[in-house]
């Protein structure tokens, strides 16, 4: 009414009706014994006393907002649920291990793990969608995480086992120009260093696919369609008998890391970290 001065208005902004204010109002100027607005001249004004109330009504409001604030942040504080967000190709790597260790040992807590896309990691624990994520690093700025670092991995060109590069030892970025790419998306987090290999090396390559599913790509070379450049441990060769992996030169690695807020830690969280911690180079 105050922002208002029209109880059309107001009502419309409450998703009430006119009348239904009007009582509310003369309800309250009833039960304190004074004039809240003056209705003169077909004009709606408030009253020296309904300034006044004004005043505490803004102040019970703020504390009412701020008791549910304190509320929400007890419960989340004290909550033993977690959620753990990670890459698809998780199982690759011993972190899984680690997290069913945990599991075991903190049967107290309620485990939510699901697997997202890298891009979605981040803005997953920046907006409190997960208490931690497990995550590639190649470039990132760690200064508002809790960072344990563990497995390194590598990049790798894999090839059909009939190309013409598959006996050599290593090859660099040169040997490659000519070459059909099947490439990991923009969804993941490989696709801008691939990139920024491709750049460096001044050619612009030939992609015949692109997508999010690492088993795609590897099916396809496994078919004779293509080359790839893919982390090392996710290319398990007796799956794909025809597909050789060549180190790539120079070598290009990565870190795989649980990543947590800063001093943003539920009762579950902080297990769970100080687990990280503990088991830090968890390789």
């Amino acid at each position: 009414m105050t922002e208002t001065n029209s109880y059309t208005e107001t009502a419309e902004h409450l998703f009430s009706t006119q009348a239904t204010i009007s009582k509310q109002i003369m309800s309250l100027e009833k039960e304190l014994g004074i004039k809240l607005f003056s209705r003169e001249h077909r004009t709606i004004e408030i009253t020296d006393e309904g300034q006044l109330v004004l005043e505490y009504a803004k102040q019970i409001v703020a504390l009412k907002d701020e008791m549910y604030e304190k509320i929400s942040e007890n419960k989340r504080e004290h909550s033993l649920d977690l959620v753990i967000k990670t890459i698809p190709s998780i199982s690759n790597y011993h972190a899984l291990e680690l997290i069913s260790e945990f599991h075991q040992a903190h049967p107290e807590i309620t485990l939510h793990l699901s697997e997202a896309e890298s891009y979605e990691l981040i803005p997953a624990l920046q907006n409190g969608i997960a208490d931690a994520v497990f995550m590639r690093i190649f470039d990132m700025d760690e200064s508002e995480f809790e960072v344990a670092s563990g497995e390194e991995d590598k990049f790798v060109v894999v090839v059909p086992k009939q190309h013409r590069l598959a006996g050599q030892t290593a090859v660099t970025m040169q040997d490659l120009k000519a070459e059909n790419f099947l490439m990991l998306g923009k969804e993941t987090n490989l696709y801008d260093p691939v990139m920024k290999l491709i750049n460096q090396a001044e050619f612009t390559p030939e992609v015949i696919y692109e997508g999010r599913r690492i088993d795609l790509v590897l099916e396809l070379v496994n078919k004779g369609m293509g080359i790839s450049i893919v982390m090392d441990k996710t290319v398990n060769l007796k799956e794909y008998p025809q597909v050789v992996k060549i180190p790539l030169i120079p070598e290009v690695t990565s870190r795989l890391a649980f990543v947590r807020r800063k001093n943003d830690h539920s009762v579950a969280s902080e297990q769970i970290g100080q687990f990280f911690q503990t088991h830090s180079k968890f390789n």
